[in-house]
């Protein structure tokens, strides 16, 4: 069972929303919002629905499935969701009770809380960037261009002087089309990096971006602080286990696919409500299993279609529901050189652009080439909602 805050004040996503409830009536409003519980039993669905609706309030549900759950949507906003969250638990569904108040308590106090890498707060009040390090000779933006060790040492050390609050460093191309190195190629092409950066910069907090748990393993012997899979620490099983044993904050993504197949006509019915449920099932389970500190990537790029690249920036503000801060990485991506018809190397303003949209709408890391630019974009966005900080 999944709860899920949904934005129905957008024409077309009321629209999505009618035609899968078969909503005949109109009802849209500017300010509307939905709350959805997917995957409920059929029983207690018809149930909560009678809760609802003796409240004045509105309700959907939609047929049941072969296992007998279906899908069910409250119409209205967060004051009225959070009382029926608690009458419901009065009248004995004390579970789904909490779950509904624990995601809006999510949305509420996004804000509000901090991450903690190494020992070092990072107060969620304002955004931080991961800068990119792709110690590759086919990255499809820098690939080649920091492949030496020396170019690789040079460039690493530039971007933590020049606005990166973290270094994250790669040494497999995850492009799309991409394919996978072995253990040992990555280790050689990522460890002496790692090594000589923290040498010249013992405080640099460093990520290692990688799914394989031999190279994440060395890289935090070597001194990284936090591990970014875009597998969501699933294609190695023993990731989860380095993570647990080692306290260690992580970033796990949405992928469809694999890197090598992830763009082979990639198809949602909803793109926002598969990465949610994905990242929602995934936060879950590595809370279950002591893993607390971990961040979320919806995943740009990565088996998406460039109109759900879109979606994704307009709705990101959904998946603070989940409760864990969200990262985002557009810089340079393909859909912006789709969408404008630029190169690689004219994506640079379209990048900071869509940084800035994502920062608004709650990213709390952006991972980019150009973390200058992503850090202007930081405290413009701060400042926009806390202008009493300015003095004149």
């Amino acid at each position: 069972m999944i709860i899920h805050i949904v934005s129905l004040f957008f024409p077309e996503i009321f629209k999505r929303y009618s035609e899968k409830y078969k909503i005949f009536r109109e009802l849209y409003e500017n300010d509307l919002i939905g709350l959805e519980i997917r995957n409920i039993e059929y029983k207690i669905a018809k149930k909560t629905k009678r809760i609802v609706l003796s409240n004045k309030e509105i309700c959907f549900i939609t047929e049941k499935n072969e296992i007998n759950n279906c899908d069910l949507l409250i119409l209205g906003n967060y004051l009225i969701f959070k009382e029926l969250a608690n009458e419901i638990t009065s009248l004995g569904n004390e579970e789904l009770g909490f779950k509904i108040n624990r995601v809006i308590q999510n949305i509420y106090s996004y804000d509000k809380k901090s991450f903690i890498i190494n020992e070092i707060e990072f107060p969620l009040i304002k955004s931080y960037t991961f800068g990119i390090l792709n110690v590759t000779p086919d990255s499809f933006s820098d690939g080649g261009k920091y492949f030496s060790k020396a170019k690789a040492i040079e460039h690493g050390i530039y971007l933590l002087e020049n606005g990166a609050d973290i270094l994250d460093i790669g040494g497999e191309s995850t492009r799309p089309g991409s394919e996978s190195v072995s253990v040992d190629e990555e280790i050689n092409r990522v460890i002496p990096v790692i090594q000589k950066i923290i040498e010249l910069k013992p405080d640099a907090l460093i990520s290692i971006d990688t799914t394989k748990y031999d190279v994440a393993k060395l890289a935090v012997e070597n001194g990284a602080k936090i591990i970014n899979d875009i597998s969501g620490l699933s294609f190695d099983p023993k990731m989860k286990e380095l993570v647990k044993e080692n306290n260690l904050p992580c970033v796990i993504m949405h992928i469809k696919g694999k890197p090598k197949t992830m763009q082979d006509n990639p198809f949602y019915k909803d793109v926002i409500a598969d990465i949610y449920d994905d990242l929602y099932l995934k936060v879950n389970e590595l809370k279950k299993n002591g893993i607390n500190n971990v961040i979320i990537d919806p995943g740009i790029g990565f088996g998406k279609r460039v109109k759900d690249n879109y979606e994704i920036l307009k709705r990101l503000n959904e998946f603070n529901g989940i409760g864990q801060p969200i990262l985002i990485g557009v810089s340079k991506k393909s859909f912006l050189g789709k969408s404008l018809n630029l190169s690689i190397d004219n994506r640079e303003i379209p990048s900071i652009i869509a940084e800035t949209i994502a920062i608004k709408n709650g990213a709390r890391f952006i991972r980019t080439h150009e973390p200058q630019n992503a850090k202007l974009s930081s405290i413009v966005n701060y400042y926009i909602d806390y202008n009493e900080k300015l003095n004149d």
